[in-house]
Order: C-alpha cells, then structure tokens, then sequence
C-alpha cells in the first residue's frame, strides 16, 4: 500500500504515497483529528478547501457516544461527508492514557515543564484490555472490540489496540505494557483478518517502550516482524527524547512500510519527524489551538487575541491561500470577534491553521523530490519565533 517516490540524500525523509481503496495519500501528510467523526468548526467543504488528504477519528469516543447506534452506523466517510478522503481511526489506546495514568500522573504525551494538577485514574488495566469509567460505570475495551468497532466506523486505516503508557512510568512498567501491548497486536491481527477485507481497511500495529532505548528496539523489532500494513510509534515521550526514540525505533521497522508518528504535530517536530522518516502525523493543534486564538503562521504561533494586534489591520499571513486571508479579514476584526465570542473567529482560525500544516507538509514534500529538503528545514526553523 506504500510506494516511496523519493529519498532524502542526507537523511531518512522521504517522499511516497499511501495506497487505499478510498484514495491516496502523498506523504508525508498530516492527519487533521476528527475526533467525534466531525472536524470542530469546519465544514467538509472547508476541509477539502484547506488541501486536506487526511483525517483521523477517535475510537473510544465514538464507541461511547454511539453506543448501540454503532451497530446501525453508516460510516466515517458519509457521516463526515467525505467519500474521498482517507480516514485513520486510532485504537482507543490513547485513552488508555489520557484517562488513565495521564490523568493520575497529571502530564501529558511529551513530558516536561510544569505538571498539571494529579487526578483519579479512570482506567482499570487488565491483561484482556481496559476497563474506562464514565458517568454511566464501568465498560470494558480490549483488543477484539477495538477491531470490531473499527471495522464498523469504515475507515481506511485502523491502528491495533495498545497501551500508551505514561512518561512517569519506570522501567518495570514500561516492559511489563510492552508485553502487553505485543500480545494485544497478534489478537488484533487475528481479528482483523477475521473481520476485514484487508484491501479495504488497513491495520497498523504500534511501537512502545517509553524513553527506555532496547524496549524501543524490542518493540520495533517485535511489531516490525508481525504482517502489519504500517506502523504507529505511540507512548510517550521524555523532553527533547523524541528524536533518540525515532532514532532507535524507525532502523528496526520494515523501511518499505508507512509509519505515522501518533499524537505529535508542531512545526518542530514535524520537520524532525519527516528527518527522522516519519510519513504521517496527526495532532489536535491546528483545530484545538484556533478555537482559542492561535494561528499559526511561518514564523510562528500567534495568540490573536493579545492587546498587540488590537489595530492590526493585516491578514493573519500574508501571501497565505488559505480560505480566511483571501477573504481580507484583518487580525484586528478577529481579534474582535474572539472577544465578542463569535464562533466564526473559531473557524476562520481552524481553517487558516489546517492550511498552513497542509501546506507546509505539501512544501516539505516538494523539498524532498528536490533534495532540499535540508536546506528547507533549517530555513523554516530559523523564521519560527514564539509570540
């Protein structure tokens, strides 16, 4: 399902093209998350406007929202109005974490900077899968049932169920998971094959280890081996350890297979991901970030809301095609509009953001075919600047 057209002279980047039944999808491409089956504040059309190829939606929250309309559910592509684009949908592994010790340990994916405050862990982890607790108890999900549900959200790309561990765990921990996580891969596989015609839904299987480098290698190896379509590297990751684990993890992966690095997204870690041969990404910032007021631009994250662009009467960026700076709307005005509480400030800011990472994936392709992918990348790190 992979063809690599490109490599990077100095580097792992490379540039391919990931084969569905759906339709393709020129790497390396950025997932824009659609959690509930619908991107926030954006329409399909705007979506497709904003050079989208890909999309990821959220298992676990799909499962508990449906709930026994699942059985009835028409599918990602004509729930979301999207018969063309490729769509991943994610394990419910994350939620392992983000729910679980994530909560408990009070971090997050990446750890670093100051803690959030700890809170009860809702998660209950058992050799079979996960027990979550909601406001209606206690429901279990494990291996089998995350490809069951995946197999009738429809989506192109499934991703076997694992456990995303947590940044604080030591080593004991972190080997005891990736056991665990390596058992669940073989009844995902045998499930899958079960439910699924392979030609159209693809599964990929997920590396951890944590920060701990010959659990990495161990679990590339192990999950490098079974006859997965791709490769998610999930877990979690220590400050400014993300490139040593891609550095231990991706030499241990089949290079002829895509990998798709889960959960990371800004501009920085993109361009070390691509070097690193990362071929997808997927992250919450483009969308989450503009609901708030932050748009991103090549030099950087600006937080429109900020007194400094009160009597700025210039477009978010200029020289962006983007569906927002061609209509003309100033930063001021939206600045206005995210103090009056105006949705459409929320949109607009998610459809220049969208554009912008599709965009700047569309330019590092391009570097690559070019071998300038280098010069390209420290070019665009040097203009990026922090508002």
């Amino acid at each position: 399902m992979f063809e690599i057209l490109q490599k990077d002279k100095d580097s792992r980047a490379r540039a391919g093209i990931i084969h569905t039944s759906c339709g393709d999808v020129e790497t390396p491409s950025y997932a824009i998350v659609g959690t509930h089956a619908e991107v926030r504040s954006v329409s399909p059309n705007q979506l497709l406007g904003a050079k989208t190829q890909l999309v990821i939606a959220n298992t676990y929250h799909l499962w508990r929202t449906l709930g026994k309309k699942l059985d009835s559910f028409e599918g990602l592509h004509k729930r979301m109005k999207l018969p063309h684009t490729v769509i991943m949908t994610d394990s419910g592994g994350f939620q392992v974490f983000s729910l679980g010790f994530g909560r408990e340990h009070g971090v997050g994916k990446v750890l670093g900077g100051e803690k959030k405050k700890a809170s009860e862990n809702l998660t209950r982890i058992t050799e079979e899968g996960v027990f979550f607790t909601d406001q209606d108890g206690e429901h279990f999900l494990g291996p089998k049932l995350s490809m069951e549900i995946q197999k009738k959200l429809g989506g192109d790309i499934m991703f076997a169920f694992d456990e995303c561990t947590s940044p604080e765990h030591d080593y004991a921990y972190q080997k005891e998971a990736l056991q665990r996580t390596h058992r669940w891969a073989e009844i995902c596989i045998s499930k899958h094959r079960e439910l699924t015609d392979k030609k159209k839904q693809a599964l990929y299987g997920i590396v951890q280890g944590g920060i701990f480098e010959d659990l990495r290698k161990e679990s590339a190896q192990y999950i490098g081996a079974l006859p997965f379509d791709g490769f998610g590297i999930g877990g979690s990751f220590g400050e400014k350890k993300m490139g040593e684990v891609l550095d231990w993890v991706i030499p241990n992966l089949p290079e002829e297979k895509p990998k798709h690095l889960l959960g990371i997204g800004k501009v920085e870690d993109i361009f070390l991901g691509v070097e690193k041969g990362i071929d997808t990404f997927d992250c919450v910032i483009p969308t989450r970030e503009a609901r708030h007021g932050s748009a991103w631009t090549a030099q950087g994250r600006i937080d429109l809301k900020k007194g400094r662009y009160k009597d700025d009467t210039q477009v978010i960026e200029h020289g962006c095609g983007c569906e927002a700076c061609a209509s003309g709307i100033s930063k001021k005005q939206l600045r206005e509009m995210f103090k009056s509480k105006d949705n459409e400030a929320g949109t607009l800011v998610s459809i220049h953001n969208i554009f912008f990472f599709n965009t700047l994936m569309e330019q590092i392709r391009i570097s690559i075919k070019e071998n300038k992918f280098g010069e390209f990348k420290n070019t665009s790190l040097k203009k990026l600047t922090q508002f």
